[in-house]
């Protein structure tokens, strides 16, 4: 049988009117350094030193000037000057590489679609390996909104034009393009001095055939940039460490709104740079 309502409320009545004696907690020693002196010296009422008052005191001092200095941004350069963007060739790497170790042969004679003549047969002189393995500037690094960074198309040109000059390197294509419904593949050769260096599939995204062209152009770009790798060049977007550090120093992501669907999502950009594309603006 259950008991009544009234002898549930006489119940509360009850344990209402007693007292109880709170409970204390048991003292714990969180610190190494405290339970280690309690242990080993018996208490005695004699204060501390000050040694170590002063050493706690100097200790949050450093602490709280670390927290502060983590705190203090960089400036940001007020303006860009005209020669930090316009591109002034660093030397001519390939004038030094001019003495023939042998006879090459014609490059007209050589069927690129196949061959792989000259690979790995001389490496490249002392400068022109200095000029392709030359770090990237920081300023040239672009940052895509997926938060992938890279290098554009002209810089690796640029970078191949001062270690082996105009018309001293060139891509032939090792098959005919192939054409999805969404994207357009083809393979390259990166040939320099006649010979063969390293080949790569190049790829590029369209959405209407009248994109077909640039496509196509676009393909030819990143079969480029691919083969670029094998020389080096801009080897640091590549490298785990320098893509966390600069993600970390020079990048940041923004809360960005769709103006159709209004639907948001996070997009990476430059620190400072900030430049949201249609169709979608900084979300409030």
């Amino acid at each position: 049988m259950f008991p009544t309502r009234r002898a549930f409320s006489a119940a509360s009545r009850q344990l209402a009117s007693r007292s109880f004696r709170p409970i204390q907690p048991s003292a714990r020693l969180y610190s190494t350094e405290s339970a280690t002196s309690t242990t080993e010296q018996p208490a005695t009422s004699t204060p501390p030193a000050k040694a170590s008052t002063s050493t706690s005191s100097n200790s949050n001092t450093t602490r709280y000037a670390r927290s502060a200095t983590k705190a203090t941004k960089p400036a940001m350069a007020a303006s860009i000057a005209y020669e930090d963007i316009v591109y002034q060739p660093k030397g001519i790497a390939f004038e030094d590489a001019k003495e023939e170790d042998g006879e090459v042969l014609d490059p007209a004679t050589v069927d690129w679609t196949k061959s792989f003549y000259g690979i790995s047969a001389k490496p490249v002189s002392e400068k022109q390996f200095k000029f392709l393995m030359q770090p990237v500037e920081e300023k040239d690094i672009e940052v895509k909104p997926d938060g992938v960074i890279y290098l554009p198309e002209i810089k690796y040109r640029r970078r191949l034009n001062e270690a082996f000059g105009p018309m001293g390197w060139g891509l032939i294509p090792k098959g005919e393009a192939i054409v999805s419904d969404t994207i357009v593949t083809r393979e390259y050769a990166l040939i320099v001095g006649g010979r063969f260096v390293s080949q790569a599939q190049g790829e590029n995204s369209y959405f209407s055939s009248e994109q077909l062209p640039s496509a196509v152009e676009g393909c030819k770009s990143n079969a480029l940039m691919r083969c670029c790798k094998d020389l080096g060049i801009a080897s640091e977007l590549w490298d785990p460490h320098f893509v966390r550090w600069f993600k970390k120093n020079h990048m940041e992501e923004v809360w960005v709104e769709h103006v159709t669907t209004k639907k948001k999502r996070l997009q990476w950009y430059r620190k400072g740079d900030v430049d949201v594309q249609y169709p979608y603006k900084v979300s409030k």
